[in-house]
């Protein structure tokens, strides 16, 4: 996960793949409206149970056992009711196991909705933190833990409404189906990926519910926003290598291999892709307006129009955390070279990075960079090739729900479709054409987010508040009948 930090008093992400415009200044929000229902005493009990049993599993890389986790989360699932095949451990490798429940509904025929996290963490070193990461700590109206924030806040908030609504004995419109996956972190390979692959559920699904993106903050003025991921930039690398005969440092040539390639990096930095617009980016500068005064605002409702040039943009460019929103992203992020201290350098080699707007070929980006770097003694390689994740549509019977209970929770927020610059498990699933909505509803602070780092920690309210969001919105959306949706 990679935190995205901006200027003051600018729209920032408080993690790469959360909240676009999330405000580097943002005030802790205070709380919900009151006609928001809070969790009860026993639900809040319940919750932080299952919350300290996750955090207390070491699942990271890390000496960790991620299908520990989902067997806990298994068994506590059977306690509430649930049948051995409607809380399944499913995986390709015993070390890596998802947990697939379901709830069932009343149309077995209607397409599941799926309800999204994983329990999987990045390793944490104790003589690092400051107290074990792996013991759940509150202190100061905040948790504190490896993972509290990513991505065990979310599995918790599902795992808690499935044993609530399993005792309420809640039967949804149609089935509910929560993915609790164990390599998000890595490779998704064993997790989202396997599933997908072995599991017709979850590629025939409606649309999924991410709690691995989003947030809620509340910028000065007032309003709070409310973000929802709904797309997510493509993850791509090429290896730029320049190579030369070399020879002997005592005699230099007048070509070198490290000079060239300092050369193309140094056109590449000058590059700027074309600017393009998805249905979610557009909304994104709409709505995002609303929460600023002024020149920006302007500006953005002009990006939110469609507008590709133009001192608008030019001045939109300047926001950092509004910038990768514009356009596809390339930057050198790593550099090899020469073989010997006393030998001129028969190659060098740098890695590119690149985030790529939804629907760019990765051929375009490659070509692109050959372009830029207008050099025939250097090599563009693709390293990988990437997962396209098209944009989810902003669906009219979802939207509406999200909106009025982000407004119930959280007085005048307002929502803001978003494009996250990292990635999360729905990016896979947005490739077999299922959209995802992240909607994490954990509102914070975004200059405390310590996702991946140390002494990684969550509000205490704020974790409560996610859960009865969700439990609210999980209602609402499946107490009707699924709309067909083309």
């Amino acid at each position: 996960m990679v935190t995205m930090k901006g200027t003051a008093l600018r729209p920032v992400s408080w993690t790469g793949r959360r909240a676009p415009f999330l405000l580097l200044l943002a005030l802790l929000a205070t709380g919900p409206n009151a006609a928001a229902q809070e969790g009860t005493p026993r639900e809040d009990s319940l919750h932080r149970a299952i919350f300290r049993e996750l955090v207390e599993i070491n699942s990271s890389p890390l000496g960790g056992n991620v299908s520990r986790a989902s067997r806990a989360v298994q068994r506590r699932l059977i306690a509430a009711g649930y049948a051995p095949r409607d809380a399944q451990l499913l995986g390709g490798a015993p070390a890596c196991l998802n947990v697939v429940a379901t709830l069932r509904g009343r149309d077995a025929s209607a397409k599941p909705v799926l309800l999204m996290a994983h329990l999987d963490v990045v390793g944490a070193r104790r003589a690092d933190w400051k107290f074990d990461p792996y013991v759940l700590r509150e202190e100061g109206g905040w948790f504190y833990g490896r993972g509290v924030l990513d991505n065990k806040a979310g599995a918790s908030v599902l795992v808690a409404n499935m044993v609530r609504w399993k005792r309420e004995r809640f039967v949804p419109t149609r089935d509910l189906v929560m993915v609790l996956t164990c390599d998000e972190e890595t490779t998704a390979a064993a997790g989202i990926s396997w599933l997908i692959a072995n599991v017709p559920r979850l590629k025939g699904a409606d649309y999924a519910l991410n709690t691995d993106a989003g947030g809620v903050s509340e910028p000065k003025g007032g309003k709070v926003l409310f973000d929802l991921q709904a797309a997510e930039k493509v993850y791509t690398a090429f290896d730029l290598t320049a190579r030369n005969p070399g020879g002997h440092s005592s005699t230099p040539r007048s070509d070198n291999a490290i000079y060239a390639l300092a050369a193309a990096l140094t056109r590449l930095s000058g590059n700027s892709f074309p600017v393009m617009y998805n249905e979610v980016t557009r909304a994104a500068f709409t709505r995002g307006a609303e929460l600023e005064t002024g020149q920006l605002a302007e500006d953005m409702r002009a990006a939110g129009r469609g507008e590709t040039s133009g001192t608008a943009i030019d001045r939109i460019e300047q926001v950092v955390a509004l910038k990768y929103q514009l356009r596809t992203t390339c930057v050198a992020t790593m550099l090899s070279g020469g073989h010997a201290e006393n030998a001129l350098p028969q190659a060098a080699t740098a890695r590119v990075n690149c985030r790529v707007m939804p629907g760019v070929p990765n051929a375009d980006i490659e070509r692109r960079l050959v372009e830029v770097v207008a050099d025939t003694s250097i090599t563009v390689q693709s390293v990988y090739s990437p997962t396209p994740s098209p944009p989810s549509p902003l669906r009219p019977d979802v939207m509406p729900s999200i909106e009025r209970l982000a407004r119930q929770f959280w007085s005048g927020a307002v929502v803001v479709p978003g494009m996250s610059a990292g990635a999360t498990d729905g990016l896979y699933l947005r490739n077999v054409g299922v959209p995802v909505y992240g909607v994490s509803a954990l509102q914070m602070d975004p200059t405390r987010d310590r996702s991946h780092g140390l002494d990684e920690a969550v509000p205490v309210a704020s974790l409560y508040r996610s859960r009865e969001f969700w439990y609210q919105l999980v209602k609402d959306l499946t107490t009707t009948s699924p709309k067909t949706t083309s």
